[in-house]
């Protein structure tokens, strides 16, 4: 039973090199995320090595094993479908459910996960759109792009929020931007690091920045997939929620 550190560990490392598209996390990288000092990451690292968790380079970086993998996309799967079970038993935001499911991760069982995946129709995505592993480790793929690379006349659907921060989530339910919301881009202003956009015709102007942190599905991927695990919160009071 690895421990709850080390299960931070592996996630934090899983989750920045499929950022990064690079297998490997620097020591930078997982101190930043982790706030810890590069010296105690280290110091993990060489214990991760020597579990077989975990592949450790000098001046290199990091890199997850086969079972290192596995063990991170178990605890991606308890944790957003934590938030899933949260949202929708406890009727709880998409701005107050990660700090819950980050404690809750550790110390529920597979079994129970499965009854939870089970009762919710085995969503696919969580509140925020993240993917959500299968039980086999099987990871659902959507293709998205960002708001911020859209030009004006896109079509879009919000499929994902990147920085779930609770005052950034606030900050979309306060402009009208729930997950699943479609819209389109009016204008692009790029040398203005500005864009706006119509949704159910209201404008909406957001800074480059922001746009950055927003996925969005366009084309043949407009329509909400069956199972999105999206459960709308105090904040999206009468949002239809499609859970098959």
């Amino acid at each position: 039973m690895a421990s709850l550190t080390v299960e931070n560990y592996v996630k934090a490392i899983f989750k920045i090199s499929l950022a990064e598209d690079n297998p490997r996390a620097t020591t930078g990288q997982l101190a930043v995320a982790l706030a810890v000092s590069p010296g105690t990451v280290t110091s993990m690292l060489k214990t991760l090595s020597e579990s077989r968790l975990a592949t450790y380079t000098p001046y290199e970086g990091v890199r997850l094993t086969d079972a290192g993998n596995q063990l991170a996309l178990r605890i991606l799967r308890r944790h957003r479908l934590i938030e899933a079970f949260l949202a929708q038993a406890l009727e709880m935001g998409w701005d107050e459910v990660h700090d819950d499911a980050e404690q809750m991760e550790h110390v529920m069982s597979d079994k129970l996960i499965d009854r939870i995946a089970a009762r919710l129709g085995h969503p696919q995505f969580d509140p925020h759109g993240d993917p959500i592993p299968t039980a086999d480790g099987q990871m659902p793929v959507l293709e998205t792009r960002s708001l911020a690379d859209c030009p004006a006349d896109t079509r879009f659907r919000l499929a994902r929020v990147l920085d779930q921060s609770a005052d950034f989530l606030r900050y979309l339910a306060q402009s009208g931007l729930p997950l699943n919301v479609q819209g389109r881009v009016l204008v692009h202003r790029i040398e203005a690091g500005a864009i706006t956009i119509d949704v159910e015709g209201r404008e909406i102007t957001l800074g480059r920045e922001a746009a950055e942190k927003l996925q969005v599905a366009v084309g043949a991927d407009l329509a909400v997939p069956d199972r999105v695990g999206v459960i709308p919160g105090p904040h999206f009071a009468g949002q239809k929620t499609r859970i098959k």
